[in-house]
């Protein structure tokens, strides 16, 4: 009952003293007029960020950015957390923590948008080789939203009490930078939240839609690598060797099974063999063959078993081929999967139908991907991950009736429409923050 009094008090005293008004934004209409004129500052530093991209754990430039921005605006700012992080605090009061999470690296993607704002960045990797760069994700969305709620929650402290904790975040691309600013002491150098928010593009919904999934969100994700052993000879003569491409294939058909006749569909499944690597030439038959793939799944229980399953399957084969010793299995656990706190959800979601429309709010399915924004939530904070569409309505609209995908996160053409969709995710950031850190004394 707290939070819908809370949630009540909040919205007569918005009503009283700033008039909402139809049309805007359902933020209190000082709120909404502030928004409305950062907003060419926002798409301007959007437009900046999209054209520097950096590199997991290489966001110097945009971590200096980003503290700037918030130093600024009189929070106290740490950065190199776990890095290149930044933490920004901002003390109200007695209250709750709140953390709002930005993510900061881009993608070794070379940008094909013809935006006229579009990266044209080159670096090298630690090999040496030159690699393209693009904000192929839209997290330069996320923190353009992120710098503009920083602004408006900085503004309008008379409208909340508590601490607030803004997190500036590596390397979610490679699911690393969470697990480094823990370990760097993120809740431990700096208060624990109560809460931890994040909000992330979505190219299934329509810009400025906000989706929702409570309980288990983002998929775990494995990668685990098979060595396959035989004996190599001449691709001529494959009677006296013993092929491990053979097995190889006779693997990865047999891992689908585990997939379609092993597990329950309800509760889902990935195997994903992304590369094979043997041989040297057509008429040779190579004396091993290393698969890599990558395994999601969402419950402990679920991912325990598939992993049995691969080593049996693999071992299994092996056996079958008279393989000359048994393959080499090396699992490398990696991000756990998001789980959206149910009761959080649902609060954060009538906060949202409540300042956006209830249109505006809707529940998508779970997705096979992964986020590292898991390991917050596994660090003791209640947290929730939203998605907010970033796609023209039409273009989608389009889309369904084709059948033609439109591109998405991780492509070389994924623009989002920016302007809608940083609005809407600032909207949606400010109205959580406000909720959850509401002053009650009005």
């Amino acid at each position: 009952m707290r939070c819908h009094s809370t949630l009540l008090k909040i919205s007569i005293v918005c009503a009283a003293l700033f008039c909402l008004e139809a049309g805007s934004t359902g933020l209190p209409h000082t709120l909404d007029e502030e928004l409305g004129a950062m907003t060419p500052d926002v798409e301007s530093f959007y437009m900046d960020l999209h054209r520097n991209p950096e590199l997991s754990f290489n966001e110097y430039a945009t971590a200096r950015k980003l503290a700037e921005r918030v130093r600024a605006l009189g929070y106290e700012v740490t950065t190199g957390v776990g890095g290149t992080g930044v933490v920004a605090i901002l003390r109200n009061g007695p209250g709750p923590t709140v953390m709002l999470r930005t993510e900061m690296d881009a993608l070794p993607v070379q940008e094909k948008t013809g935006l006229p704002f579009a990266s044209s960045v080159i670096t090298r990797n630690a090999a040496g080789d030159a690699i393209p760069v693009m904000h192929a994700c839209g997290h330069d969305i996320h923190m353009s939203a992120w710098v503009g709620t920083a602004q408006l929650m900085a503004d309008h402290r008379a409208l909340w009490h508590g601490t607030l904790m803004l997190v500036g975040q590596p390397a979610e691309e490679l699911v690393q930078g969470s697990a480094a600013m823990l370990k760097d002491g993120l809740f431990t150098r700096f208060p624990k939240p109560d809460y931890a928010l994040s909000v992330h593009d979505e190219s299934t919904l329509p810009s400025g839609q906000v989706g929702y999934h409570p309980g288990y969100f983002r998929a775990a994700a494995d990668t685990v690598h098979i060595t396959i052993f035989g004996q190599g000879g001449h691709g001529a003569a494959p009677h006296d060797t013993i092929d491990p491409v053979v097995i190889a294939a006779r693997v990865i058909m047999a891992l689908q099974t585990v997939v379609s006749r092993e597990n329950n569909p309800m509760d889902p499944v990935v195997i994903t063999v992304g590369s094979i690597h043997g041989g040297t030439q057509a008429n040779i038959i190579p004396d091993q063959v290393l698969l890599q793939l990558t395994v999601r799944t969402f419950s402990e229980s679920v991912r325990n078993r598939v992993h049995a399953a691969i080593a049996r399957e693999v071992k299994g084969e092996a056996q079958a081929a008279n393989a000359p010793k048994e393959p080499l299995i090396e699992v490398h656990r990696g991000v756990d999967a998001v789980y959206n706190d149910p009761e959080l959800t649902a609060r954060m979601v009538h906060t949202l139908r409540e300042t956006m429309g209830p249109q505006s709010v809707v529940e998508m399915p779970a997705k096979m991907t992964s986020e590292d924004f898991a390991n917050y939530g596994l660090a003791g904070a209640k947290a929730v991950l939203l998605h907010i569409g970033a796609v023209e309505p039409s273009r989608l609209e389009a889309a369904r009736k084709s059948g033609k995908p439109l591109p998405g996160p991780h492509s070389p053409q994924w623009a989002p429409e920016y302007k809608p969709t940083i609005r809407a995710a600032i909207t949606a950031e400010t109205a959580m923050l406000l909720d959850l850190m509401g002053n009650q004394k009005f």
